[in-house]
């Protein structure tokens, strides 16, 4: 793994998606991988989990002011813009931004006033007398709903001219383009910004724009990743734009790449970027691709990049493939791109593929299996007619099948899928004694149930319960029907028989058929016989097969009506056994 070595300075294996790698993969744990997977590997954020609240959700603002008709709206807004602005001295500016932008406080606030009559002017009275905590339409008009502002509320102040702090920072913001309204993002994230002493906020602002970026671009930098205000200049930032600067990018372009309802960490995207710096393109051929394809570097911050390129390491990629792969990139979201070749190797995972066979396929086509949906497993299975193993060599022998199998195409059953099955089930048969051609193997194969594989499946679950395969091999021949029922069906037949009708395992080599019979009638005739014998009047050493294989009305009459109260307890266990 010497690529892994020559990127570590990155730590790139230090934060390779574990929810690809662990969480989403239950068979990892049970599974050996020749080229090994990152166990105990950190979850990288790729996105945040406490989001702020988006630009398209602040439509709330019109939805609640939408309760209070126009002809009280108007004239409050104008009473409450009128009192923050002449009564407690705010600027007309934020005093009208903030009476316009509060709905929720300015329905609170008439709720609590009678208001028939002149409604500014009864609701300048009420706050001439009531005063009101002005933190919270301030919030309020920044974007934040109320619930999301509530932990911001300070608890020994309630008019804005006590935080001139907050108010003067608010102010830069202001004037450096940030729209009023999408101020409670960058609150949420970073609150110690309005918290800058005189002028440290300003010269904050002014020393990135000394970097060449235009008043726009801070402005949507700022929105997107607050917390470069809160110490010296970002390193991380600066290397980036540098760098893509050198590769021929104008810092509009990165602009246009950052969405302002997006978080971005930017020793993630440095770190991004120097994974393809590493990967022996030309500048020229890296500007092409990182046009092409953004995503590779603002994505999660990059993370879903350095994910892929984590996990393709782990089976085994090179710094060669790596180039080209990249080259060849399809037109979709790098996170889609991992989240087809997660579901690919689930599939390949769920039909048993060698691990090694895994690493080859993953590490030779990356591109096909991440450019669409593979189906489920389950649904191929069914809708293909195949076994688990018939997919298995398909998909070894042309991987490019998988394209027939991807989600929005319609998949037919496999050709010759029936005859085929009935070819190898033949096979199935005679390696266990049967004789080409006899009635005994027509006959088995009428009554099987179930694809190859799931009959190997099931005779070796017999097997494993303790019994010789020369054994099973004549308890297929004398009642092959056996092999219908599931595995998880005959383990739990077997387990009664042994553990609570506590008969012996050989009972099962007379008698296989057993295995065949509705498990509730098996427990209502042997708690029945049972009963009998505890009464003395049944055979102690009664053969299983005499006791289950004759019909209900034979079995009344032979067996129940041997005592007075035999119906009354057949009838008893029969609705108790029903109804477990």
């Amino acid at each position: 793994m010497r690529q892994a070595q020559n990127l570590r300075p990155w730590s790139i294996l230090k934060w390779v998606s574990s929810n690809f790698l662990e969480n989403h993969s239950p068979f990892l744990k049970i599974r050996s991988w020749p080229t090994g997977f990152v166990h105990g590997a950190h979850n990288p954020r790729l996105y945040r989990t406490k989001r702020p609240v988006p630009a398209e959700e602040i439509a709330f603002i019109a939805e609640s002011a939408s309760k209070i008709p126009v002809a009280i709206r108007k004239p409050a807004q104008a009473a409450l813009s009128d009192y923050l602005h002449s009564t407690r001295g705010l600027q007309f500016l934020d005093a009208d931004h903030i009476s316009r932008n509060s709905p929720f406080f300015l329905e609170k606030l008439v709720k609590r006033i009678n208001v028939e009559g002149d409604v500014a002017r009864l609701v300048s009275r009420f706050l001439r007398y009531h005063p009101i905590n002005e933190f919270e339409p301030f919030f309020e008009s920044m974007g934040l709903k109320p619930s999301e502002y509530a932990p911001f509320l300070p608890r020994d102040i309630m008019f804005l001219s006590d935080s001139e702090l907050l108010l003067e920072n608010y102010h830069v913001l202001c004037n450096c383009g940030i729209e009023r309204t999408k101020m409670g993002k960058i609150y949420t994230e970073a609150a110690e910004i309005f918290r800058h002493d005189h002028g440290v906020l300003m010269a904050k602002i002014r020393a990135y724009e000394k970097l060449g970026l235009s008043q726009d671009t801070v402005a949507k930098v700022i929105l997107c990743s607050p917390y470069i205000l809160t110490g010296d200049v970002n390193l991380d930032f600066r290397k980036v734009i540098e760098k893509l600067k050198v590769l021929g990018f104008e810092f509009s372009w990165i602009k246009e790449q950052l969405s302002e309802n997006g978080y971005y960490r930017w020793n993630r995207i440095l770190e991004a970027l120097l994974v393809l710096s590493k990967m022996g393109y030309t500048n020229e051929q890296l500007n092409r691709l990182i046009s092409q394809h953004p995503g590779l570097l603002f994505e999660g911050s990059g993370s879903w990049m350095i994910s892929l390129v984590g996990l393709l390491l782990k089976f085994g990629s090179t710094m060669d493939e790596f180039h080209k792969m990249f080259l060849q990139f399809p037109h979709i979201k790098v996170e889609k791109f991992v989240s087809n070749l997660r579901l690919c190797f689930i599939f390949f995972v769920e039909i048993d593929m060698e691990a090694e066979e895994i690493d080859r396929i993953i590490r030779s086509h990356p591109l096909l299996l991440g450019s669409s949906t593979l189906k489920k497993a389950n649904s191929l299975l069914t809708n293909l007619n195949a076994g688990k193993k018939r997919l298995c060599e398909i998909v070894k022998e042309n991987p490019q099948a998988l394209k027939n199998w991807v989600m929005g195409l319609k998949v037919k059953p496999l050709a010759n899928s029936a005859e085929d099955e009935n070819v190898h089930k033949t096979k199935f048969l005679l390696s266990l004694g049967f004789v080409k051609g006899s009635n005994d193997l027509k006959r088995a194969l009428k009554v099987f149930r179930g694809k190859r594989g799931e009959l190997q499946e099931r005779f070796d679950c017999i097997m494993k319960s303790g019994l010789d395969r020369t054994d099973v091999c004549e308890m297929v021949r004398v009642s092959p029907q056996i092999l219908s029922q599931t595995k998880d069906v005959l383990e739990m037949k077997i387990d009664i028989l042994l553990n609570d009708l506590k008969y012996p395992l050989s009972s099962l080599v007379r008698f296989p058929a057993y295995l065949s019979f509705n498990i509730k009638r098996v427990k209502l005739r042997i708690s029945m016989y049972n009963w009998l014998k505890n009464k003395g009047l049944a055979d102690p050493l009664l053969a299983l097969s005499t006791i289950i294989a004759c019909s209900d009305k034979a079995f009344i009459e032979q067996y129940v009506n041997r005592h007075p109260d035999g119906i009354r307890v057949w009838l008893d266990l029969k609705k108790t056994i029903i109804h477990e």
